[in-house]
C-alpha cells in the first residue's frame, strides 16, 4: 500500500504526522509519505519530529514564498501540487490530512 498526505496546514501536519504513525503501526510494510506546502512548511520547520521526517516533503514554491529553508536532513519538492498528482498518478492512495 502506498498513501500520500497532504498537509497544507499546521493543524494537517499535525493530523498527517498522527495518521502516520497509525498507519505505519497497522501496516508496517506500508509506503507513506506527507507532502506538505503553504502554511504545513511553515508548522515542520517550526516543530520538527524525529519520528515522521524522514517520510515528509516540503514544497519549495512554499519554502521560496515564505523566504525559508528545508532544515537539513527534510527533503523538498519542486511543487506540491504536481507532486501530489505525479504520486496518483503512480497509484499512490491521496488523503487530504
Amino acid at each position: 500500500m502506498k498513501v500520500v498526505l497532504h498537509a497544507p496546514t499546521c493543524g494537517a501536519l499535525l493530523r498527517a504526522r498522527s495518521n502516520l504513525r497509525n498507519l505505519k503501526a497497522a501496516d508496517p510494510a506500508a509506503e507513506v509519505r506527507i507532502i506538505a506546502n503553504a502554511g504545513g512548511v511553515e508548522a515542520a520547520i517550526a516543530e520538527p519530529d524525529g519520528g515522521t521526517d524522514p517520510q515528509l516533503y516540503l514544497c519549495e514554491n512554499s519554502l521560496r514564498a515564505r523566504g525559508l529553508s528545508a532544515p537539513i536532513g527534510i527533503a523538498t519538492v519542486g511543487a506540491a501540487v504536481l507532486e501530489l498528482a505525479r504520486l496518483q498518478d503512480e497509484g499512490w492512495r491521496y488523503i487530504r490530512a
